[in-house]
């Protein structure tokens, strides 16, 4: 039912919003608005013109790198647990609520933060907003639904055990940051630190993390803000959730920059393919030059036209997948390829991805590429905007990891105001540094 977060995820774009005034030009003139509650529960909406549905996501600034040794994996399996009962409803009473109006309801769990969001009908706004809050401020957390739903994560880490591309990018964050930091480690934990887990940690995790300080409510679409702010403030008062004042919080204070290790991983899987990550160290997600990356990401590797999918596919026929990625956390970050190939072309698919990071490296992009990278950025950005639960994403991730929401027009300018001279600085530097290697597959 629950989704556990991609831990190789794309790009992220932005947020200027005043409490409670609507922002410039965020995807709609007067679309986007903004107010913080007394507590410092902070509430962003987007209203759709046209839009018959709403998305709401309730965003709570805690992940599996704010876990301990002794509660790895605990951020996950607390997403579970909030489906399973309320003092007001039972796990089947929050299904089906949601189930007899055509939503949707699910949870995703990343490294910095875990998302609780629902899709309905306009009309059943009201309903989706009372069921996450009751979720987010009650839940009971009760021995046996511990007991229960230990065996269910188990069971999704072992599905992810089977996923070459899961283990491949564990792998490789393992050796990016180390197994014994919380970045380094599976968003889901291992199959030690969840049989370990007792339900008077998971529920002391909850009520330490689970605070109006550090959770925005992010909805889009059909909507009228001041309506929202009033069925969150009903909603979210369950519990005591909104009482007290405090500023709101994000959820990794950055002092300075997490260093990122080199070297090379594999593990032996009775896999057909190999699948393995190159990859260099990245950029932090503040950083002014993730737009130059952007661009440097999609043309490298991020479509049919990209120079590494014509080089290594369709030239060369050394793999079916091949994509680039650039990985965004709050003091750190890596850029890399993903490759999945025959255990027999894992040197030429090697020779043929280094040499194409080295020639970019060194010279740059060219400008067709450029321009093709710039289109296809701000084509991804615009459509993906046309459903209420991609806006919602954007406005939820940026209020609650960023200084500020970009309108679309503002992104769009930074995406086509990136130059070659930006594009080739930041592939020297990245691309010329420290390499990482992580290989998953049959043999050594």
């Amino acid at each position: 039912m629950h989704e556990q977060h991609q831990q190789h995820q794309q790009q992220e774009h932005e947020r200027p919003v005043a409490s409670g005034r609507p922002s410039r030009d965020a995807g709609s003139a007067d679309a986007v608005r903004r107010t913080v509650l007394p507590s410092g529960l902070r509430i962003i909406t987007e209203a759709v013109p046209g839009a018959r549905s709403a998305t709401v996501g309730v965003w709570v600034g805690v992940g599996s790198r704010h876990e301990s040794d002794e509660l790895h994996g605990c951020s996950h399996f607390l997403e579970h647990l909030l489906f399973k009962g309320t003092h007001e409803r039972s796990a089947m009473d929050i299904s089906a609520q949601l189930d007899s109006v055509g939503g949707e309801l699910n949870a995703f769990t990343a490294k910095e933060y875990t998302c609780f969001h629902a899709r309905v009908l306009d009309e059943d706004l009201p309903l989706a907003v009372d069921v996450l809050g009751d979720m987010i401020t009650s839940s009971l957390v009760a021995e046996h639904d511990v007991e229960a739903e230990r065996d269910v994560i188990l069971d999704e880490i072992a599905m992810h055990d089977d996923d070459p591309d899961d283990v491949v990018h564990n792998l490789l964050a393992e050796l990016a940051w180390g197994s014994r930091t919380p970045l380094g480690r599976p968003i889901a934990g291992t199959e030690e630190s969840i049989e370990a887990l007792t339900r008077d940690q998971v529920a002391a995790f909850y009520d330490e993390h689970y605070r109006a300080p550090s959770t925005v409510v992010a909805v889009a679409g059909s909507l009228d803000h001041d309506t929202v702010v009033s069925l969150v403030s009903q909603a979210f008062a369950r519990a005591g959730f909104l009482d007290g004042t405090a500023p709101p919080r994000t959820p990794v204070p950055v002092s300075q920059r997490l260093e990122v290790a080199s070297g090379q991983v594999s593990a032996t899987r009775a896999f057909e393919q190999v699948n393995l990550v190159l990859a260099h160290p990245g950029l932090p997600r503040g950083d002014e030059r993730r737009f130059a990356l952007g661009v440097l990401n999609t043309a490298l590797g991020g479509g049919t036209s990209s120079r590494l999918f014509q080089e290594v596919r369709e030239r060369r026929g050394l793999a079916y997948s091949v994509y680039s990625f650039a990985d965004h956390y709050a003091d750190s970050g890596l850029v890399g390829v993903s490759v999945g190939c025959l255990p027999g072309r894992v040197d030429a698919v090697l020779e043929t991805v280094r040499a194409e990071l080295a020639q970019v490296a060194e010279h740059g992009l060219d400008a067709e590429e450029l321009a093709r990278g710039q289109g296809q950025l701000r084509g991804g950005l615009v459509l993906g905007l046309e459903d209420s639960a991609s806006r919602m994403l954007r406005l939820g991730k940026s209020e609650l990891l960023r200084e500020e929401l970009l309108g679309v027009d503002e992104v769009l300018a930074r995406v086509d105001a990136v130059t070659l001279d930006d594009v080739r600085a930041v592939a020297a530097e990245l691309l010329g540094g420290p390499e990482l290697l992580a290989l998953v597959g049959p043999g050594e």
